[in-house]
């Protein structure tokens, strides 16, 4: 089952554009390429290959520390950090 936000550009091909192109320069700035850089120094790290159902799941304040997590686990979690800011 796709996610609403899915749903949504797929069915608002314009929208989905505009969010294209700002994700493309936003890949570019210093900030996006550093999560870039973090996201897979820490799954080289773990050794977590291409295909991996499992995410790299970041300790709580670290960018370079973390554990082998299932993706439903790992994406769930952020819902939950999401309500308590």
């Amino acid at each position: 089952m796709a996610s609403r936000t899915a749903e949504y550009y797929r069915s608002n091909p314009e929208a989905r554009k505009r969010r294209l192109e700002q994700q493309k320069r936003y890949q570019k700035t210093q900030k996006g390429k550093d999560i870039k850089l973090n996201a897979n120094k820490l799954r080289n790290k773990l050794g977590l290959q291409v295909g991996d159902p499992r995410d790299a799941s970041h300790y709580a304040g670290s960018k370079t520390e973390g554990r082998a997590m299932s993706a439903s686990k790992n994406r769930s979690r952020l819902s939950i950090k999401r309500r308590k800011k």
